[in-house]
Parts: C-alpha cells; sequence; structure tokens
C-alpha cells in the first residue's frame, strides 16, 4: 500500500502537482467520497422502503434484491451528487477557515483563487463524469430497473397456507388447515378442487399431511395421511338431474398442483429502451426529429381541417376580393331585430349548438395535437437534461466553496444544513421546471435549466464577495443582525399596541363625556 502511494505521489509530482495542491484534493476527496456514499445510501434506504412491498414475501435471492438496489442506487445519481460535491465543498473550505488554515495561506501571500485552483479542477472532472453518468449509465438503470421490477412484480408471493381459514391463494384450490405442529406437520385438512369449475364437487378430508414446493418452484406437492375424497362423478343436464358420488377411503395419498409464475424468472432484454428515462443523447436527437415531423404534420393537418371543414362555413370568406358584395349587401343597423320572439328563440339556438360543436372540435383538435406535441416535449426536455446534472455539479461548488471560506465552519453540522436549504431549493425549482415544461406552461429549455438559471447569479455573487473577503455570511454578525432586528420588530409592535390602547381610551372619554352633556 505505501508503494502505491509512493508511485501516485510520484506520478503527480512528474505532472508539476504541488504540495499546496496534494494537501487541498485529499481534504477534498475524502469528504467528498464519504458524502457521496452516505447520502447514496440514505436515498437508497428511501428507495427501498418505497418499493419494500414488491420485494418481501417472493423469495427472492440476495443476488435479485442486490441488483435491483444497484440500479436503483444508480438512477439516485442525479441527487446524490450535486449534493455531495456542495456539501463536501462547504465542509473542506470550512474546515481550513475553522482551523486557520486559509487564514495563513493568505498571510503567507496565497490568494484565494490559487488556493480554490485544484479543487476546481476536480470539479471539472466531476462535471465531466456526470455528464458520462447521465448520458450512458443513467439511461441503462432506468432500462434494468424498470425491466427488473416488471419481472419481480409477475413472481407471485411464496405459498403460506394460515390455520383455522380457508386460503385461495393456489388457482383453482381452495385449502384449509385445522392445525399445525411444532415438527410442521398440518392436521384437519380439507382441499376443494376448484378445477373443472364444477363448484364444490371434489373434496378431500384428511387427518394430517405435508405441503410442500419443489425446489424449481414449478409444483406444489401435497402428502395427505389417513382420508377420505368425496367426488360427483357425473353433471347435470336438462333431463337428468341425479348425481352421482364417489367416495374414497386412503391411508396416504399425494395431489401434484402445478404452479406458475412462483418462480423469478429475470428477463434476458430490458423490455424500456423505448422510454425516454433509458435514452442517451444520440438515440433523443434521432427521436426528436421523428417527432418534429410528426407534430408538425398533425398541427397542420388539424389547422387545415378546422378552417376549412369547421370553423368558416365557405372557403372563400377571408378572400376580401370575393366577398365585397356581401359587405355591401350587410346592413349592420338591422343586426339584432328580428320579426317575430320566435326567430329570435331560433337563432340563439342555432348559436348556441355552432358554440357546442366548436368547443367540442376544439376539444378534439387539443386533444390530437397532444398526442404528438407531449412526447416532443419530454423529448426534448430529457435531452436537455444529460446536460443540467453537470451543470448542478459545477454551480453548486462554486456555491459552496465560496460560503465555507465565508462561514468558516466545518464538519457536518453548519454545512449540513446550508446544503440542505440550498440542495431543497435547487430541486423544487428543477422539478417545477420540468413539469411546466412538460405540460407547455413554458419552452422546454426554460424548464431544464430553470434550476440553473437561478443558481448560476447566486454561484457568482457568492464567488465574487468570498474573494473580497467578506464577512456578509459571518455567523456571530448574522446572529446579532437577526437579534436586533427582532429587538426592533418588537419594540415597534409594543408602541403601535400602546398607541391604539391611548386611542380607545381617549374615545371612550369622549363618548361618556357627549353623554353626560
Amino acid at each position: 500500500m505505501n508503494s502505491i502511494k509512493e508511485a501516485i505521489k510520484g506520478f503527480l509530482k512528474k505532472l508539476g502537482v504541488k504540495t499546496l495542491d496534494m494537501y487541498m484534493l485529499k481534504s477534498f476527496l475524502g469528504p467528498f467520497i464519504a458524502v457521496f456514499a452516505i447520502v447514496t445510501f440514505i436515498l437508497m434506504m428511501q428507495f427501498l422502503w418505497l418499493y419494500i412491498d414488491e420485494l418481501v414475501g417472493k423469495g427472492l435471492g440476495f443476488k435479485v434484491i442486490a441488483q435491483f438496489l444497484m440500479w436503483g442506487s444508480c438512477t439516485l445519481i442525479p441527487y446524490a451528487l450535486p449534493l455531495a460535491t456542495l456539501l463536501a465543498s462547504i465542509m473542506t473550505m470550512g474546515n481550513l477557515g475553522e482551523n486557520s488554515e486559509l487564514l495563513s495561506m493568505k498571510a503567507a501571500g496565497i490568494s484565494l483563487q490559487r488556493i480554490i485552483r485544484p479543487l476546481s479542477y476536480v470539479a471539472i472532472v466531476i462535471v465531466v463524469g456526470a455528464f458520462f453518468a447521465s448520458n450512458n449509465l443513467i439511461p441503462v438503470a432506468y432500462n434494468k430497473i424498470y425491466t427488473l421490477r416488471e419481472d419481480i412484480t409477475n413472481t407471485k408471493e411464496e405459498i403460506k397456507i394460515p390455520v383455522g381459514i380457508f386460503y385461495d391463494g393456489i388457482e383453482g384450490f381452495s385449502i384449509r388447515v385445522g392445525a399445525r405442529d411444532k415438527n410442521m406437520l398440518m392436521h384437519q385438512i380439507m382441499i376443494y378442487n376448484h378445477t373443472k369449475e364444477s363448484g364444490n364437487s371434489d373434496l378431500t378430508i384428511a387427518d394430517s399431511g405435508r405441503f410442500s414446493i419443489t425446489p424449481d418452484k414449478k409444483g406444489f406437492l401435497i402428502t395427505l395421511y389417513n382420508g377420505i375424497n368425496y367426488k360427483e362423478t357425473n353433471e347435470r343436464t336438462y333431463t337428468d338431474t341425479t348425481l352421482q358420488l364417489q367416495r374414497i377411503k386412503f391411508k396416504f395419498q399425494q395431489i401434484a398442483i402445478p404452479l406458475e409464475n412462483y418462480a423469478f424468472s429475470q428477463s434476458k432484454e430490458g423490455r424500456y429502451s423505448g422510454e425516454v428515462m433509458a435514452k442517451n443523447i444520440t438515440q433523443l436527437s434521432r427521436d426528436k426529429d421523428s417527432l418534429s415531423h410528426a407534430n408538425d404534420s398533425s398541427l397542420n393537418y388539424h389547422t387545415q381541417r378546422a378552417i376549412h371543414g369547421d370553423w368558416l362555413g365557405h372557403q372563400d370568406q377571408l378572400d376580401t376580393a370575393r366577398n365585397k358584395g356581401y359587405r355591401k349587401s350587410f346592413k349592420a343597423e338591422e343586426l339584432y331585430k328580428w320579426k317575430t320572439d320566435a326567430d329570435k328563440v331560433n337563432a340563439l339556438q342555432s348559436v348556441y349548438g355552432a358554440l357546442n360543436n366548436e368547443k367540442v372540435s376544439h376539444s378534439f383538435y387539443n386533444a390530437q395535437i397532444y398526442q404528438t406535441a407531449y412526447p416532443l416535449r419530454r423529448t426534448i426536455i430529457e435531452r436537455y437534461r444529460k446536460f443540467t446534472l453537470s451543470l448542478a455539479c459545477l454551480i453548486f461548488f462554486f456555491i459552496g466553496a465560496p460560503i465555507g471560506a465565508i462561514v468558516r465552519k466545518g464538519g457536518l453540522g453548519t454545512p449540513a444544513i446550508i446544503s440542505i436549504l440550498f440542495f431543497v431549493l435547487y430541486w423544487v425549482v428543477d422539478i417545477s421546471g420540468k413539469k411546466l415544461a412538460n405540460d407547455g406552461a413554458i419552452t422546454p429549455f426554460l424548464g431544464a435549466f430553470i434550476s440553473t438559471i437561478v443558481l448560476a447569479p447566486l454561484a457568482a455573487f457568492l464567488t465574487w464577495k468570498c474573494t473580497q473577503d467578506s464577512v456578509t455570511f459571518n455567523l456571530e454578525t448574522f446572529g446579532k443582525d437577526i437579534k436586533n432586528f427582532f429587538q426592533r420588530l418588537f419594540s415597534k409592535t409594543k408602541r403601535l399596541q400602546y398607541k391604539l390602547n391611548m386611542q380607545k381610551i381617549l374615545k371612550e372619554e369622549e363618548e361618556k363625556m357627549q353623554q353626560n352633556g
């Protein structure tokens, strides 16, 4: 291990990496890896809690569950990576400031830009890695997790026959067990065979027995001891309603029931490669071209259909050259003048019917256009979002590093609180922008990059304040400012309340004086 470390150090020195750079890299990479692992684990536990009902009780092996969690954790990278970058940068610079190392470096003539230069290089590496993860890893993860989840959903739960009630979990059979002893031997067994769909015409009763499933989970074996089988051997007809009862005693009997979908079967190929989330930029660009063509064709078709078929009674209504005679013969002063009330009622009913028809047609056209416009919007948004993860990591770095240098607090206390606040802001804006863009309320570009547009000025402002050695976010000064603000607020509230009370007293005295004359 020591030889590997020495080899790495020697390689970095050949590249011109200085001792300060090595120290900064070591200070950042440790917290970054740890925070990324912790955040991913926390989000994965929430992911597991969300789908725990689909995993429990189906006899899944450890390999299947581990694979499900692995692909699920890959889909959480867009949330874990920016948060890890933000928290690690705040912790790194905060620890340097809290331990007076940052002050010592500045006193030695090293500028803040030189101090965070190696961290900026690491941030660029994270940005590039985030892009490849968003474009290559996450689509595969979505394809795998969707397919695996469907395979798990199709797997039926394990057979667990309770005591004292009828169990109908096995298709075509209804089984009741009266008791179960310590040796897992069943007693007082009743089995109704409904496979022929002829009612309760086949009943087996046994004193005891055992149930077992074949190793491949394709068969359910019932071993019975000392029982009787009752079976009606003929069918009812229109002319013959008599039934023959067959009664067979046995000391030992075995019933084999075939099972389907009780054994987990994993699909070899992903069936969700056509989903938007499971595609990379090349596939999304190709889909965008085809969807744009389909959307333009649909829009032109429905526009022409609406103009020439529904909204305008004559195709030449918009032709002013042909409508001159109609305009001359039209007398505006005679509008809304009816010969009889019946003519007015008929005209209003005709207009009402026409408006209803136009309303229905408008809804129909919107629904038809939506079928091509919505997939196109989703495709464009998802193509833009391949870049938003990288931009989020870069912006969070330039938010976290200045905040850590200004606040000068390390550890997981203050940095964690600040990181959560900024990440919640980013998450709310990002989700809201995506939803609005999917609904067509804003453009796909704005919906995908709205979080970047909101946070980028903040990152630039914080970086500028940090380079100016600002103490805007000094906790002691900030706490005093908050305290003074509330003190002034309370004092103004008390003065206002005192003034209102005095006005009320004076008004009551004036009313008394008026009553007394």
